[in-house]
């Protein structure tokens, strides 16, 4: 029998609401030393993650696997994947936790910062090495415009993100990242997010997934409800939302326009099927997250 792999928010935390943020930054120590400094394994659907590790020691475990962290280093986590740490008691370093409908290069996206984000990596950082160094200090800046709320935080915690992201993964291509293994089905996972990035607007059948990975609906089913608790369904409907969400913030389409680009003929079920996985219609959702994004 499989063991069961929690879905949460942030570690610990299932609301079972969406969450209020785009990004959130914190201590590694604030969190685990609540669970005794172990982070056991579970899974986030939303969020893309990056620990940034500057003192101390411990494990990343990646499936079935465990992986030795010793600092400085980077380790960034694709949504839908089981993870879990154990930490030293000296850890120091941040973690910090991205929507990933708000990354500049979604996992999988077909572009070597998409592709880079859609696996799990442990980057060992050099401080003698320049690019290495910046790393580093953008983090730590990143962590200071976290704790304080000055104007045009926003942009910047963007910038940070993004900048830090592109020079980690120049550092993973130069050779001195690991690539942290997954099992088969985790493999397949990453698969079917690659083929859906590609195919998420022609709306696609889970069958046609199922054709693609070779296996059949109902195996492919199995699969992505072990990792994900979701159906491949739902993984579809997800992308969508999940696209529909970054146009309506960051561009100035109409709702009709939007729809037009993911695939919706009618702009009418557009809108009913965003307000199916939302709650809200498009008009109505991109008013307030405007109205939050500004407030935040």
């Amino acid at each position: 029998m499989s063991r069961h792999v929690p879905t949460y928010e942030l570690y610990g935390e299932n609301t079972g609401q969406e969450p209020d943020f785009w990004l959130h930054c914190e201590t590694i120590r604030s969190r685990s030393s609540l669970h005794q400094w172990e982070i056991r394994l579970h899974r986030h659907e939303s969020f893309f993650q990056i620990l940034y590790i500057e003192a101390g020691s411990g494990d990343a475990i990646f499936g079935e696997k465990s992986h030795a962290i010793y600092p400085p280093a980077i380790i960034t986590v694709p949504p839908g994947l089981n993870h879990g740490f154990r930490f030293s008691r000296d850890i120091d370093g941040f973690v910090i936790t991205i929507m990933k409908s708000h990354l500049s290069h979604p996992p999988g996206e077909r572009s070597h910062l998409g592709e880079w984000l859609a696996t799990p990596h442990l980057t060992p950082l050099d401080a003698d090495n320049a690019e290495a160094a910046h790393v580093m200090q953008t983090l730590r800046r990143l962590g200071d415009e976290f704790e304080n709320r000055r104007g045009g935080r926003n942009e910047v915690l963007a910038a940070y993100v993004s900048l830090a992201l592109r020079l980690t993964a120049r550092i993973s291509r130069e050779g001195n990242a690991q690539e942290l293994p997954s099992n088969e089905n985790a493999r397949r996972m990453e698969m079917l997010s690659e083929l859906i990035q590609q195919h998420f607007r022609s709306h696609k059948p889970a069958s046609f997934y199922a054709r693609e990975l070779g296996v059949s609906p109902t195996h492919l089913t199995r699969i992505v409800r072990s990792m994900t608790g979701n159906t491949p369904h739902e993984m579809i409907a997800g992308k969508l939302i999940e696209e529909a969400k970054r146009q309506l913030v960051f561009t100035l389409a109409s709702v009709q326009e939007i729809g037009f680009r993911l695939g919706f003929a009618d702009p009418a079920y557009f809108s009913r099927f965003f307000l199916k996985y939302t709650g809200e219609t498009p008009r109505v959702w991109r008013v307030k997250e405007k109205v939050r994004l500004e407030d935040a």
